[in-house]
């Protein structure tokens, strides 16, 4: 069904191979792909997705693999399968107004030298050496960011716009009533700071509840630094969770701590807490003070001791404030309107994108 009366396109969605189309458990770029996905095709677009085969979709998907790579247990070569993946997109690039690109930079070669427009959405941390040749080299791609925050270290590319986010409005129901305890979501990883999380929980004496992935490239820090903080009550780690599990998890908890130690590129841990009308306790880092309305929809924090400072107050904060944020500014509709008009944008100025990448 038409929402707008905007003219329909033919899109492609290039995503990660790494998990399906949406995650069956622990993913944000593939979630995010999912949502976007979804809310083109319910407005009438014709929208392919390429993805892994065990992605659920109602556009037409085009998989390059027949599982996600990270739950598939013959561990295949990841950048052999999207090299794959991209020489199929680029085959079929004439058939689309527009090829959305997800998967970093790994396309912006053939991208260069296609007649059709590309966009890419970067969808991670970009103040890593070597990145900045990268987007250098292909300076004319258009590029967008996650966050203004996002692409503070390459402030001179080609930016297109920036798109936070956004979750469809059925996604989670709203809980109104304080929890009881507090609650981390996410990875296990040293920039994330569960044990951060661990040390605010203890000090204010509430229960944690940790639903976060491991990565093995994480494992051997799990087990030396976040694991003997485990032992004790009052302290739960639960592991990955699906999309049906953060409801209640999310929705039952007093806030969500999100102790980051890194610049955050977007966190969609925090939205999706909102979405359940939970207040988030969020260190200042990255994106954090483009989501989070300080003192309404939680606290930002500087540090330790501020951050447990903020966890009584955050019980009498107004949940639905958090919920009305949430629809008002983090909706899939939104996100969907916002690249739209970029891939409106690029399709226009078809002719001069030719000249420019022939």
């Amino acid at each position: 069904m038409q929402s707008t009366a905007r003219p329909l396109m033919r899109i492609a969605q290039v995503a990660p191979l790494y998990e399906s189309v949406p995650p069956k458990l622990y993913g944000g770029t593939e979630r995010v792909v999912s949502y976007l996905t979804e809310e083109l095709v319910h407005q009438g677009h014709r929208v392919t997705l390429f993805a892994s085969g065990d992605s659920r979709t109602s556009a037409e998907l085009v998989p390059a693999w027949p599982r996600a790579l990270r739950l598939d247990p013959g561990r295949p070569e990841p950048i052999a399968l999207h090299v794959v993946m991209l020489e199929r997109v680029f085959k079929r690039a004439a058939e689309f107004d527009v090829l959305h690109f997800h998967c970093d930079g790994l396309h912006m070669s053939l991208a260069q030298r296609s007649r059709s427009p590309c966009l890419t959405t970067l969808h991670g941390r970009l103040d890593i050496p070597g990145l900045d040749a990268l987007y250098a080299q292909f300076k004319d791609l258009p590029l967008v960011s996650i966050s203004h925050a996002q692409r503070q270290p390459l402030g001179w590319a080609n930016w297109a716009g920036t798109v936070h986010h956004g979750l469809p409005l059925t996604l989670h129901r709203p809980t109104y009533a304080p929890g009881k305890y507090l609650a981390f979501l996410g990875r296990v990883a040293a920039e994330k700071g569960v044990d951060r999380a661990i040390e605010i929980a203890r000090r204010v004496g509430l229960p944690l509840k940790i639903a976060a992935k491991v990565d093995r490239a994480d494992w051997d820090y799990f087990r030396q630094t976040i694991e003997p903080l485990l032992a004790g009550p009052d302290i739960e780690f639960v592991g990955e969770i699906s999309e049906r599990e953060k409801t209640a998890f999310l929705g039952d908890a007093l806030a969500l701590l999100f102790p980051i130690d890194w610049p955050e590129p977007f966190g969609l841990a925090m939205i999706e807490a909102l979405a359940c009308g939970t207040p988030v306790i969020a260190f200042r880092r990255g994106s954090v003070p483009e989501v989070i309305d300080d003192g309404v929809t939680g606290f930002i924090v500087d540090d330790l001791d501020a951050a447990v400072q903020a966890v009584a107050p955050a019980r009498g904060l107004d949940r639905r404030r958090c919920r009305e944020t949430f629809e008002r500014r983090f909706s899939a509709s939104r996100m969907a309107q916002q690249y739209c008009d970029i891939y409106e944008t690029l399709a226009s100025s078809g002719e001069s994108w030719c000249q420019q990448s022939a």
